[in-house]
This record gives C-alpha cells, sequence and structure tokens, in this order.
C-alpha cells in the first residue's frame, strides 16, 4: 500500500565514528547521530531509540483515535510518550522494554471502554507489531475529564 524511506550515513569507526540521519520527506534531514548521543547525554543529535520512541508514540495515538471513532467516541485529544530502554544484553545491546504512556480527552466514554480501547490499540498498531521481539510493553492509559 505504502513504503516509507529513511537512510543512513556513518563515517568512521564505533565510539569515535559519526553518522547522519534523514528521512525521504527531509522532515528530518542529516540528523546527527553517534555513540554520545546514543548511550551518553549528548542532546546535539538523534539515535535510533529515540526515533523508534517517537514512532510508536505517534502509531499508537493514532491508532486510539482510530479505535475510538470505530466504537463512536470523538477523540478531543490524544498524548502519548513512548520511553524504550536499551540494555546490554549477551555481550551486544538490546531494547528491553518500551513504556507507553498516553493521556486523551475522549468525550462520552467510560474508563472500561477507555482502557479496552487503549489496550487494543497498543496491540494493533503497526509499530507495535513491528516491535513485537521487545519482551515488555507496557501501557499506562489516563482518561482526562
Amino acid at each position: 500500500m505504502s513504503e516509507r524511506k529513511g537512510s543512513a550515513h556513518w563515517q568512521g569507526r564505533g565510539k569515535e565514528g559519526q553518522g547522519h540521519i534523514s528521512t525521504e520527506t527531509g522532515t528530518l534531514k542529516d540528523a546527527n547521530y553517534g555513540f554520545s548521543t546514543r548511550f551518553e547525554e549528548d542532546k546535539r543529535g538523534t539515535n535510533p531509540e529515540e526515533l523508534i520512541a517517537a514512532a510508536h508514540a505517534a502509531c499508537f495515538s493514532m491508532a486510539f483515535s482510530f479505535a475510538c471513532d470505530k466504537a463512536g467516541f470523538a477523540t478531543q485529544s490524544v498524548d502519548t510518550t513512548a520511553s524504550v530502554r536499551i540494555v546490554m544484553k549477551d555481550g551486544g545491546f538490546a531494547i528491553d522494554r518500551i513504556a507507553l504512556e498516553m493521556s486523551a480527552a475522549v468525550p462520552g466514554i467510560d474508563e472500561a471502554k477507555f482502557q479496552e480501547l487503549a489496550q487494543g490499540a497498543k496491540a494493533g498498531c503497526p509499530v507495535s507489531k513491528a516491535l513485537g521481539g521487545v519482551p515488555e510493553i507496557t501501557l499506562k492509559a489516563t482518561l482526562r475529564r
């Protein structure tokens, strides 16, 4: 149906190397990334986990809104944060947890239906499915009144 592209260029060795990440739309163009932006606190660039977190938060928010539409509820707003954790494992690195936190304003919905739709969106959003190898994906969903 549709295909999206991203690209990366890396130059140099391991810790000393530097790279640039871009998206085909140009929204992200030549964003810096490297060891320090990934494993240290250097905020002068991005990293793959941050991009996964943003993609997962965006996908989940849309999936939840569509699920509400289908159930007859109109979302006023949906705010989601995804926290992606990378850990050392088996001599390398692995993403072992993604924690989604969402709050939404959905007039007329009760708490039980809200939680049901939120859990369904978590399971059904394409990015959640793509990240199926992550051992733990949690969701804390808060209905704003």
